[in-house]
């Protein structure tokens, strides 16, 4: 008997369909007068927590926002402080060190070319001059 009972339990959670049934279905018959008033004075207590829970965080984030006027804090200064350290951090990444290793050799070996070029264009126009 037991194996049959279990074998009327799901284990597997609520598919999007399986929620469109149960939120359409009417459980207020299912319910006696007593319940239902339980769970009305449920629902006010629930709503009026969420309510003071609100106020509570709503003069948390103004007391850190006098806190942080105080100490000289701003959001242009936050900003700054998480660039800054997030550019630090990026430039201590062996995948930065690799690439602006790479870059400045490549950037040597252009900076050499254009000055062999210039020198040989140099050397033809005084080629050119001298005929």
């Amino acid at each position: 008997m037991e194996a049959q009972a279990q074998g009327l339990l799901e284990t597997e959670p609520l598919q999007g369909r399986d929620e469109d049934a149960v939120a359409s279905a009417d459980f207020s018959t299912m319910l006696s007068e007593e319940e239902k008033e339980e769970l009305k004075a449920e629902l006010v207590q629930l709503e009026d927590e969420i309510t003071t829970l609100r106020q509570v965080l709503s003069a948390k984030e103004r007391h850190l926002v006098e806190i942080k006027q105080k100490l000289g804090m701003n959001l242009m200064n936050e900003l700054k402080q998480n660039f800054s350290k997030s550019w630090h951090d990026m430039q201590t990444t062996p995948a930065y060190k690799k690439t602006h290793e790479t870059l400045s050799h490549a950037g040597q070996k252009a900076t050499a070319a254009f000055s062999n070029v210039g020198t040989a264009i140099s050397k033809k126009f005084g080629d050119m001059r001298r005929r």
